[in-house]
């Protein structure tokens, strides 16, 4: 998973499932693509294309190894990707698969009872100064982010203690220049170490980067002193964002684009085509301007007017769908490949609501109560999907279960009536329901819950966007009318995060029963490994269950590849948060602007691969 503030970032235009429909824009919940992108045509052109950044989306770290405060969609799929390529590309088109033309290495071989892992790099990549990309060069990304966490665990945004890299890694070796074996201090999951483990590594150029000062010699990295000085010049050099274009160590890349202008007060940034770039790419790259806005307002004129070439369509525009048609754009929405939910405080003791919400009858109730059909209609205005657990029935993935795509919990009032009544509830439609048959037999409320106690919490939620205080206050009219009494808070982004959704912060625990910051965008093997096993960095909702815990250390460390589809279709049973329908992120491009088609699909779920694109005549 990305960290939080990766969510944060990608929350601004929606993260979530999309729909499907015609390139008439027609839209249907379940099936996945809003339009259609067409196959590339024309002749291409030198020139610039010139794409919109979000508001709040401005990189804010070029070094490769990003710190959790910058670990965002922005810092690296948009940004670093574009000169440091990844050992694997886990990206093909809409589908969270790694895409082999597009990673730098051949997929790896796992012996010694999977603790021994094998990377063999293509022979065709160079860094712009013409020395090749070697082993070494991957092994220099790994030891500098050994270096980084070192110091401190903020230092990469994808850190976790003892689990994954950089800690699993007890040795690693490069017998020839292709060739990088890593030593591991117990078995892994091999589908999960390769997508979101070795899929980090951005190799790094030993032959410019392994210093401690800008004149100083190369420094054996591999000393763990060296590696620490090297990091700490490196990091200090990425903090100096006013000298992103003209420091000479942010020029010598190996990615389709260098750095040639960047605004450090606005974000915006403009790459020029790397001509020794030795992955696929079109027959003229162009160069990438990327162009900042202050609201989502802003963008969309800039769209009606023509004068962006690739952006997006804001949710409260899609009612003008046929005006950016008749603009001269192509237009494609799809879900980013993650999840969004209402999260449930599990240690929250005001009112007893830790023994409520840890009944899963309640939570199933819960689930009954929320019309996704509808939201989708009434508030993303056709553009989103359907989502009932952690993994998503689109973007279409290998790890979907079959409770994926079937609403386990469909809508009906008096479903979830019927739950709260038959597990001993005065239900009051309108009114607050209260338990009347206390203990833990067959009809009763269940373990810590008195009588008399009342269904009723707050929900502390993200003021922006909207969308989420729309849904969520549609939902709390719902659960009203089976005498669940939700208190609806809305509050800055930072202020939810900060009050709730913190595990580290205990001392905010009884100050909220649910909450509602957006959701994770999850790596390619999508487990739940941190938000929902006991004691998990990102689990703000203290989720504590025997079976989960087994499940997703078996999504990590056992070896069966359909390990991680069963932690799936057991969360999406249990219900620990209050998974909610995705909205699309609905990209936009020129008639004049082509490519391969795959490569626009990609936009929707941040990549930006401008050098698959070109101009036209």
């Amino acid at each position: 998973m990305l960290a939080l503030c990766a969510a944060a970032a990608a929350a601004s235009m929606g993260l979530a499932a999309c729909s499907g429909g015609g390139s008439s824009g027609s839209v249907n919940s379940a099936s996945g693509a809003f339009g259609a992108v067409p196959a590339a045509s024309g002749k291409a052109v030198a020139g610039t294309i010139t794409w919109a950044e979000p508001p709040g989306s401005a990189p804010t770290w070029i070094l490769p190894i990003v710190p959790g405060a910058d670990y965002t969609v922005y810092s690296t799929d948009d940004f670093s990707y574009e000169s440091w390529r990844p050992l694997y590309w886990t990206q093909s088109g809409v589908s969270p698969t790694i895409d082999q033309a597009l990673s730098l290495a051949y997929l790896p071989t796992y012996t010694n009872g999977d603790k021994t892992v094998t990377v063999r790099l293509k022979t065709g990549y160079k860094w712009n100064d013409g020395q090749p990309v070697t082993s070494k060069d991957a092994l220099f990304y790994l030891d500098e982010l050994r270096a980084a966490v070192r110091e401190s665990a903020a230092n990469w945004g994808q850190y976790s203690p003892g689990v994954g890299m950089p800690d699993q890694v007890v040795s690693a070796s490069t017998p020839d220049a292709t060739t990088l074996v890593l030593n591991l201090n117990k078995p892994v999951n091999p589908i999960w170490f390769t997508e979101n483990n070795l899929a980090l590594i951005e190799p790094m150029p030993v032959h410019a980067w392994a210093k401690a000062s800008a004149n100083g010699p190369i420094l054996d990295f591999t000393t763990p002193a060296n590696a620490t000085k090297i990091y700490n010049f490196l990091a200090a050099a990425s903090g100096s964002t006013g000298t992103y274009a003209t420091n000479p160590l942010w020029q010598v890349v190996d990615g389709p684009y260098r750095l040639t202008a960047f605004n450090n007060t606005t974000g915006a940034y403009t790459m020029a085509p790397n001509p020794t770039y030795g992955g696929p790419k079109s027959a003229v790259i162009p160069t990438l301007q990327a162009v900042p806005y202050t609201s989502d307002t802003a963008e969309f004129n800039a769209v009606l007017s023509k004068s962006i070439d690739i952006g997006y369509m804001p949710l409260t525009d899609m009612p003008q769908l046929a005006r950016v048609k008749a603009a001269g754009y192509h237009v494609f929405g799809y879900p980013d490949w993650g999840y969004t939910y209402v999260n449930y405080n599990f240690a929250d003791k005001t009112g007893d609501f830790n023994n409520i919400i840890n009944q899963l009858y309640v939570r199933q109730a819960l689930a009954h109560l929320e019309d996704e059909d509808g939201y989708i209609h009434a508030f993303f205005h056709g553009a989103g999907g359907l989502a009932y657990g952690p993994v998503p029935a689109v973007p279409v993935s290998p790890y979907s279960p079959a409770n994926a795509l079937t609403n386990p919990y469909p809508f009906s009032v008096s479903a979830a009536a019927s739950l709260l009544k038959s597990h001993g509830w005065h239900v009051v439609p309108g009114g607050v329901s209260t338990c009347a048959r206390p203990g833990t037999g067959s009809g009763e409320c269940g373990s810590g819950i008195p009588a008399g106690t009342k269904l009723a919490f707050n929900l502390i939620y993200a003021n922006d966007p909207a969308i989420y205080g729309e849904m969520l206050t549609a939902w709390a009219s719902d659960a009203k009318k089976v005498g669940i009494a939700i208190t609806l808070q809305s509050e800055t982004f930072n202020q939810v995060v900060n009050v709730a959704d913190d595990p580290g912060s205990p001392k905010t625990i009884d100050q909220w029963a649910t909450s509602d910051f957006g959701g994770f965008t999850d790596e390619p093997y999508p487990t739940t490994f941190s938000e929902f096993n006991t004691g998990g960095t990102d689990n703000g909702g203290f989720y504590n269950n025997a079976e989960a815990n087994k499940l997703i250390n078996a999504s990590v460390s056992g070896s069966s590849p359909d390990a991680v589809k069963a932690e799936a279709s057991y969360l999406t049973q249990q219900q620990p948060s209050l998974f909610q329908p995705n909205a699309d992120d609905v990209i936009v491009w020129k008639d004049d602007v082509s490519g391969q088609p795959a490569a626009i699909q990609a936009m929707t779920q941040y990549y930006l691969n401008t050098e698959l694109m070109y101009l036209t005549k």
